[in-house]
């Protein structure tokens, strides 16, 4: 990445490590110190030029664009003594070579900013690793849900799994908590889901029958097992066969077997007593991830160790 300087303005030549990107996405790396809403607010305004043309915040760079960025002040609260320097997101590490990352994100952290969060997942290992070019999640999960979290550290390697995950070869497991005594060793889940706006709290995820061609929907599917039954709670390993927004969450809830602590699709009186008791998070965890290695084309499978906090339902019977 070749930038030179006039009078305070940066003009940067974009080589291959960014081809590709969007210009939001390129501005928030390489502006670490430049809050996320005066970045796009620079775009909107036109400050930014890319081959002295004006974009909006999805466009894509090409190899040899010339981005212009204006003259910027640095915001101090990201300087290395605040709180997105307390978070140590690289402890979280539980694989890495020359191109990936996996995470065992942490529950209640966001995988990255927007939407009245300043900082996530992303953000954090950008900030914690400075010297790597490129950074780039290669998929997401809840802020609420915990276990393994892909990062690519170059763009060849995140192209190569977007199309695994296009071409459903990413295999996915999933582990959680439900309140109810979990009768079947194996359940198929086919639903259609529909997202609808849910005024302050957000987006929210609803069933729709599969005769009411009214609503948008899209098919989403899961497989259920059975591990094991605690008095009056379940543990439960789900393959998910698509990946829909909520989809784990809005089945188990369908079912009347919602996941412990979820505070959107769960049981609130339930979920209450449990917090008075100690578990204070979504009981959700991605303990699996598959795929075909970007580099050597071999199979890879991550495992993320189960979350401390579910012995508490072993300790608690």
């Amino acid at each position: 990445m070749l930038i030179k300087e006039k009078k305070g303005v940066q003009y940067i030549s974009i080589d291959e490590a960014s081809d590709g990107q969007r210009i939001d996405n390129f501005l928030i790396k390489i502006l670490k110190k430049v809050p996320k809403s005066h970045i796009y607010k620079i775009l909107r305004s036109g400050e930014v030029r890319v081959n002295k043309k004006r974009v909006k915040s999805d466009f894509k760079l090409t190899l040899d664009d010339e981005v212009r960025v204006p003259p910027l002040a640095m915001d101090e609260s990201r300087r290395s003594d605040t709180p997105l320097a307390k978070h140590h997101i690289q402890d979280s590490i539980i694989f890495e070579d020359d191109v990936l990352i996996a995470l065992n994100k942490p529950a209640g952290i966001a995988v990255h900013g927007g939407s009245g969060i300043q900082h996530g997942v992303i953000e954090l290992l950008r900030h914690e690793r400075p010297n790597d070019s490129f950074l780039e999640l290669v998929h997401r999960i809840d802020k609420e849900t915990s276990g393994i979290l892909l990062i690519a550290k170059k763009r060849s390697a995140l192209l190569h799994l977007h199309k695994q995950i296009r071409d459903k070869k990413i295999h996915k497991k999933y582990l959680a908590v439900v309140f109810g005594k979990w009768q079947k060793k194996q359940l198929n889940m086919d639903l259609d889901l529909s997202i609808k706006n849910d005024g302050d709290h957000g987006k929210k995820v609803k069933v729709v029958s599969s005769k009411n061609t009214n609503i948008k929907s899209k098919e989403s599917r899961s497989v259920f097992f059975l591990r094991q039954v605690i008095n009056d709670v379940s543990f439960l390993d789900i393959k998910l066969i698509t990946g829909r927004m909520h989809q784990i969450r809005v089945h188990l809830s369908f079912l009347g077997f919602p996941i412990v602590g979820d505070d959107k699709y769960g049981n609130f009186d339930l979920n209450k007593d449990f917090i008075k008791k100690g578990m204070k998070r979504m009981c959700l965890h991605a303990i699996e991830l598959g795929f075909q290695h970007p580099l050597t084309n071999q199979s890879q499978l991550i495992k993320a160790p189960e979350p401390k906090e579910f012995s508490f339902f072993k300790n608690y019977a």
